[in-house]
């Protein structure tokens, strides 16, 4: 938020009044940007995970760190653009909109990519016996 505020005020220069200070006028634009923020992150549906680390029935927690070091496996194999955009999206909670200003792209982009992600990482999962199969398997696009 901070790099967006200072964006804004450069953009808004000319449009600040000299005759008032200047801090309270740049602590303006910051609670507007972070009011928009946070108005964003209540209108998005609640973030889910991605997957569930399984309960621990073993004392040295072998099932949960098995799949971590699979999902980091998996998430090695993706293409970078498509991690890129899961990463923003799943982990810092980014929108569609935000990720494609990011990695300058279109945000129908960001969205196929975020999918392909989700696909690749559940396929790969799956095929190292991480994911029970499913009935209804993924359908292709």
């Amino acid at each position: 938020m901070a790099q967006e505020t200072f964006v804004r005020a450069l953009r808004s220069l000319s449009h600040w009044d000299r005759q008032r200070t200047f801090l309270p006028w740049l602590l303006a634009i910051a609670a507007n940007r972070c009011r928009t923020l946070l108005s964003r992150r209540t209108k998005r549906p609640a973030t889910t995970a991605f997957v569930e680390e399984p309960s621990d029935t073993t004392a040295d927690g072998e099932p949960a760190r098995r799949l971590r070091e699979e999902l980091q496996l998996a998430m090695g194999s993706l293409r970078e653009d498509y991690r890129q955009a899961f990463v923003l999206f799943h982990e810092q909670e980014m929108s569609y909109a935000e990720i494609g200003a990011a990695l300058e792209c279109p945000v129908g982009t960001v969205k196929t990519w975020v999918h392909r992600a989700r696909r690749e990482l559940i396929e790969r999962l799956r095929e190292r016996g991480m994911l029970a199969e499913e009935r209804h398997a993924l359908r292709p696009v």
